[in-house]
């Protein structure tokens, strides 16, 4: 049975998992994680009769599993996703015209070498991205100026040294798994970019045509879970600027406990510094190695104040409060049944809406509609 704190269902929509949830207005955009089912627009205007509007499908072997939106514009990733993927429809970003939410228009598509993109950041000008790109090894940081979004611009680029085989980089990983770039985050003239078992890297993007990295720190090699997001305070907590880092329980480079978030405090901007970590209580009582997914995934890049909403995968949503970034603590959480026909649940996204309503999707199936007395 669902159990919680705080925090009650509204609706299930039952529709096919997915990667991310996104909500503007009230209308919900929901990234599919397979075809072919891409992507979902729902009408939430009523939380409690969610209304599906459109529905976008791709072909077999890629899938577009994250969704953001700005103003009348939507950007869904476009990723090979298994053996069959038709090299015809390629990897990159599907941009669209989201006006007429009942008729999504497509405007362009960008299209990038290999696999495609991962994830990404836009902020209605610009998208930030972790491309798969020519003559580099893993994904890269992007940005692209969507000034005109029927013609995508890249304006500039950043990665590891070492990632650019074409340009004759010396490949220093050969003892280590590749380096990927997962997540870029737009903060200011900061970019905040979690770079996957390579850890998290702070780039000074004053100016976009020449990246400069202004820290790097990775603990993948005491803690082999991959780092996933990381997220800036907007605000300073108790005099210090503050960053949230979520590692996430997949990809484990060896037999672990299940992974948790990092609160760091990146007061000196060269030197983030781990000053606090959050566990659900319960779940890793000695250390042993679990299965994967049963830990963190990620937090919502929307949230009010210092409440935050997780994404906690077996553990469904989990809602802290970091007003004291030293000491984070839960102030409510929802752990939804599983999906019919799965042993446990796998909560992959959350976002919230300005009602302060919470979203969160199941990567298998369904998304909930969530209300919570903290928000």
């Amino acid at each position: 049975m669902a159990s919680s704190r705080n925090a009650k269902r509204l609706a299930w929509i039952d529709c096919p998992g997915g990667g991310q949830v996104w909500v503007e207005g009230t209308t919900l955009f929901v990234g599919h994680m397979r075809a072919p089912t891409g992507t979902s627009i729902y009408d939430v205007a009523d939380p409690t009769k969610p209304t599906l509007l459109a529905r976008i499908e791709l072909p077999a072997g890629w899938h577009s599993h994250k969704v953001r939106v700005a103003g009348d514009i939507m950007i869904v990733n476009h990723e090979r996703q298994g053996a069959d993927a038709n090299p015809a429809f390629g990897g990159g970003l599907g941009i669209y015209d989201v006006a007429d939410p009942h008729r999504p228009r497509e405007i362009a598509k960008w299209r990038t070498q290999g696999k495609g993109v991962h994830r990404y950041d836009f902020d209605g000008r610009y998208a930030y991205v972790s491309p798969t790109a020519e003559g580099y090894v893993g994904n890269i940081v992007m940005i692209l100026d969507l000034k005109d979004p029927a013609r995508p611009e890249e304006v500039g680029r950043w990665w590891i040294p070492g990632q650019w085989q074409a340009g004759g980089e010396d490949y220093p990983w050969h003892d280590w798994t590749p380096p990927r770039c997962h997540h870029p985050l737009r903060q200011g003239d900061r970019l905040y970019v979690s770079y996957w078992h390579h850890g998290l890297v702070i780039l000074d993007i004053a100016d976009l045509a020449r990246p400069k990295a202004v820290a790097a720190v990775n603990t993948s090699p005491v803690y082999p879970h991959p780092t996933h997001t990381c997220l800036p305070m907007p605000a300073p907590l108790k005099g210090r600027r503050i960053m949230v880092v979520a590692d996430e329980d997949v990809a484990k480079l060896w037999p672990a406990a299940p992974a948790f978030t990092w609160i760091y405090d990146i007061t000196n901007e060269s030197l983030p510094t781990p000053i606090a970590t959050w566990q659900v209580a319960g779940l890793d009582p000695d250390g042993a190695p679990q299965p994967p997914m049963m830990g963190c995934h990620q937090p919502s890049e929307r949230f009010q104040g210092t409440i935050i909403p997780f994404a906690w995968f077996a553990k469904g949503l989990r809602v802290l409060d970091i007003a004291d970034p030293f000491a984070p603590r839960e102030v409510a959480f929802y752990e939804p049944d599983p999906p019919p026909g799965h042993p446990l649940a796998s909560s992959n996204d959350v976002t919230i809406d300005r009602r302060g309503l919470i979203y969160l999707i199941d990567r298998q199936r369904g998304v909930d509609i969530i209300e919570s007395s903290v928000m």
